[in-house]
């Protein structure tokens, strides 16, 4: 995998960060860049530390599945995809964009809920070629969703929740063609 690839597969996986990132930053009657940054922070470490958590565990069997690294690759992303593509087509709202205030305890609990899906990435990862590190590949994963939750907090307050759906389409999107590719590249080798 690729540099371009993992850099595509952590624009996948920040969606979710982006989608409560907006959430956060339309219940903020004016955004401060430490609030922004703060959010972002909580993002991005987490959804760069569960990539590594994943790999780690997944390095532990992966010598047992070696012919299935591949499809178990694929089904991963593509069942993380398709949750987020589901998510983002259905018409409940499931974030709580009541609560204007950042605290602590709220931000880990959603930075973790958000980078569920990164544990499972994490996984695949251990059971393909990677072109660089896992490091390098958790280091891009994190500052790609530090970047996009940033951005997400000012996009919240000022156009609203209008785009969050759509951005969580297109990141379900992007981690199912990856892992299309991921399968393809093992059927036709």
């Amino acid at each position: 995998m690729k540099l371009l690839e993992i850099f595509l597969i952590g624009v996948g996986l920040s969606m979710d960060a982006f989608a409560v990132a907006v959430c956060k930053g339309l219940a903020m009657p004016k955004v401060r860049v430490r609030h922004a940054l703060l959010i972002a922070v909580y993002f991005g470490v987490f959804q760069g530390l569960m990539p590594l958590i994943g790999w780690f565990l997944g390095s532990q069997f992966a010598q047992y599945v070696t012919n299935l690294a591949p499809w178990i690759a694929f089904v991963l992303l593509a069942v993380i995809g398709g949750n987020m593509i589901r998510e983002s087509l259905s018409k409940e709202e499931e974030e709580d964009c009541s609560c204007s205030t950042l605290r602590h305890k709220e931000l880990l609990l959603l930075a973790i809920a958000t980078s569920i899906d990164a544990l499972a990435v994490g996984v695949s990862f251990s059971m393909v070629t990677l072109a660089v590190s896992i490091f390098v590949a958790v280091l891009m994963i994190c500052l790609t969703t530090l970047v996009i939750s940033f951005a997400g907090v000012y996009i919240g307050n000022i156009f609203g929740a209008r785009y969050k759906s759509k951005a969580e389409f297109a990141g379900g999107a992007i981690l199912i063609l990856m892992g299309l590719k991921i399968l393809l590249e093992h059927l036709l080798a």
